[in-house]
């Protein structure tokens, strides 16, 4: 069983990930990873010596193609449970939850093998049991 946990704050050298809750032109953008079948908000791994609002940038660039856009911090997250980055049950791993609004793209050259703008939240997840819950979250603080 996976449990999402919200923080106001936690110390920096916990954040691992940063996930960006996107949108552009009042409609959510959704990342297709060319190796899944899925839809995705556009995050991904803070790297060594790296800035977690640098990631966040970076990961939007390279899984949207985003150029020009707003970001801002919303929350901390955190993910207790087994998935493919915690080995036990018992680990728990911390990101950052932002959001952006993209003003335009250029063309993606990554893992994403495409973007796509939709009015409602897609149904495919790749991740259902992490990353609704982070939008129910951006919500419910009055982000988005």
């Amino acid at each position: 069983m996976l449990e999402v946990k919200f923080y106001d704050n936690v110390d920096d050298r916990l954040l691992k990930f940063a996930v960006i809750i996107s949108k552009s032109n009042g409609q959510w953008v959704f990342c297709k990873h060319k190796d899944r079948n899925t839809y995705e908000v556009p995050g991904g791994h803070r790297e060594k010596d790296e800035q977690i609002l640098d990631t966040a940038k970076r990961e939007l660039k390279e899984e949207t193609g985003a150029i020009d856009f707003t970001i801002k911090p919303i929350c901390v997250y955190s993910v207790k449970g087994k998935t493919r980055v915690n080995e036990n049950t018992n680990d728990e791993t911390f990101g950052m939850l932002y959001f952006a609004d993209i003003h335009s793209f250029e063309e993606i050259h990554s893992e994403i093998e495409k973007i796509i703008l939709m009015d409602d939240l897609v149904k495919d997840w790749t991740y259902p049991l992490i990353q609704p819950k982070l939008i129910e979250e951006a919500k419910r603080r009055g982000v988005i």
